[in-house]
């Protein structure tokens, strides 16, 4: 059979159209299925909740230190400490009560580190 650039088919008739590349026999997809049939890549079943971006731990010691008055030294960024009791907490900033001297607001971000004063090691 001699060899020729025009393609052909087996019976060396002239091809109609376009040949695919591609066989009908694909594959089936390796990603898992959920209960309902969907192959979105994740069984419900082992799917692992994220995790809550807030635990709202800080909240509840704010509020355990404030309700019981428990005195506290609030460390700032530039070595500061400053001693009192919290009289209330936003999102931003904590207001400090003092005996013998003003109240303080205090912005969070200005915070190094706070303690209860009974930790404090003279």
């Amino acid at each position: 059979m001699p060899f020729s650039s025009r393609p052909h088919e087996a019976d060396h008739q002239p091809m109609t159209g376009r040949r695919s590349f591609r066989t009908l026999d694909f594959k089936r997809s390796t990603k898992p299925r959920d209960g309902n049939g969907n192959g979105n890549g994740y069984a419900n079943r082992n799917a692992k909740a994220a995790p809550p971006e807030a635990t709202n731990a800080e909240n509840f010691y704010y509020l355990k230190q404030m309700n019981s008055k428990t005195p506290m030294v609030i460390v700032l960024t530039d070595g500061e400490e400053v001693r009192g009791w919290i009289e209330w907490y936003d999102k931003a900033c904590l207001k400090v009560n003092r005996e013998g001297a003003p109240n303080l607001l205090i912005q969070k971000h200005c915070i190094k580190y706070l303690f209860k004063q009974e930790e404090l090691v003279e």
